[in-house]
């Protein structure tokens, strides 16, 4: 059980790890598309991304507590 836990961990892990990686990604596209808005989208990168690390870190910790 303690092996399924740890494939959990690292799931989470890789998920959060693509998603940032897309964040990032498009917040650059945006930013080429349209500079004057740098500070708007940057603070809604930095929250998304936020909000994706929280979603993995819960996911983690279910883990950890279900293994």
């Amino acid at each position: 059980m303690g092996s399924l836990a740890g494939i959990g961990m690292g799931l989470a892990v890789i998920g959060a790890g693509i998603g940032i990686g897309n964040i990032g990604a498009k917040a650059m596209e945006a930013i080429a598309r349209q500079p004057e808005a740098v500070g708007d989208i940057r603070a809604n990168m930095i929250l998304t991304a936020a909000l994706v690390e929280g979603a993995a870190l819960i996911a983690i910790v279910m883990a950890f507590l279900v293994g």
